[in-house]
């Protein structure tokens, strides 16, 4: 199992502000795009080719990979003109899959560095089409699973099973080819109606994953938050760690101002004398002035801030 579908075609509503000059797995964290912390998570994992569907903004992934690969892996990219969903996403790049071979499908909007070996292993030694990846906690536990078989009984109680324990979804799959005739090629479709139908067949799985860390970065709020826990922690734990920089060194900061340890600036930033930035974002070519004083603020339009600034995106 060697290829990876990453997610990557989503419009990014929620993060609305930030997603008008970037598509979401793009967007900046520590000087690294969103997207390649899921990259360096599967290359962990054995995954050495990538398939990642774009819809809004296109044009902005050629030059943020031109030479389409990543770590000496290469990068396929399937743009979507119709934005055709999780379901209608798959069934989009039949082609490109192996053939007889599981692939995995990796939502591009988060940040984790759970052992996927367990969930690998599981798959391949189940009669399964579709493994679903799980943790015991989170905001969205919908999934229904039967601990004794490794089945998915229910989903968003769908077929009102009213199961006690439920669990979180991490966007992580694994799929063997056969899925696909479950989906129907250019239409627009999400994957639970399908997973529901391979409740009823048995062929559903779930392997709970706790270990490690996990985060949807759907909101800003999330979106600081990941940028704060790898300033203090390094999440996640993979990869080429030295590439992560919480500041540019091309960004100019004046000696008399004062960057608390949670805050990541871009490359190009100028900070003047006195700023004070606090648990904020600053991307590429901000620039702050004289005695501005920014917290939980995200600086994504290469603006100028002054003043007090809190929970703003400029």
């Amino acid at each position: 199992m060697k290829q990876a579908f990453v997610l990557g075609a989503g419009k990014g509503t929620r993060l609305k502000a930030l997603t008008a000059t970037l598509p979401k797995p793009l967007i900046p964290l520590h000087q690294k795009p969103l997207i390649t912390y899921a990259f360096d998570h599967l290359i962990n994992a054995g995954f050495d080719r990538f398939m990642v569907n774009t819809h809004h903004l296109p044009n902005t992934f050629a030059p943020a990979f031109p030479d389409q690969s990543y770590r000496d892996c290469p990068l396929d990219f399937r743009f979507e003109e119709q934005l055709l969903e999780t379901g209608g996403g798959i069934a989009n790049i039949a082609d490109w899959l192996p053939q007889g071979e599981s692939f995995i499908v990796y939502n591009g909007d988060i940040l984790s560095d759970m052992d996927l070996a367990p969930a690998i292993e599981a798959h391949q030694d189940s009669s399964n089409l579709v493994t679903l990846v799980l943790r015991s906690k989170g905001e969205a536990l919908q999934i229904a699973l039967d601990a004794n078989s490794g089945q998915i009984t229910d989903i968003r109680n769908s077929r009102q099973t009213a199961a006690a324990t439920l669990y979180q979804f991490t966007g992580v799959y694994l799929v063997r080819p056969d899925f696909l005739a479950f989906l129907t090629p250019g239409k627009k479709e999400s994957v639970i109606p399908a997973f529901l139908e391979l409740i009823e067949q048995n062929q559903l799985g779930g392997v709970i994953l706790d270990d490690g860390t996990w985060s949807d970065l759907g909101t800003r709020g999330t979106y600081l938050r990941a940028s704060a826990a790898l300033s203090t922690n390094g999440f996640p734990q993979y990869g080429k760690q030295a590439e992560q920089q919480r500041i540019h060194p091309t960004a100019q900061i004046h000696p008399d101002a004062h960057i608390c340890p949670l805050s990541s600036i871009g490359q190009d930033c100028v900070i003047a004398a006195g700023a004070r930035i606090d648990n904020s974002i600053l991307w590429p070519g901000a620039q702050v002035e004289k005695q501005a004083s920014l917290r939980n603020t995200i600086m994504c339009s290469g603006q100028s801030a002054a003043g007090v600034l809190l929970d703003t995106d400029l």
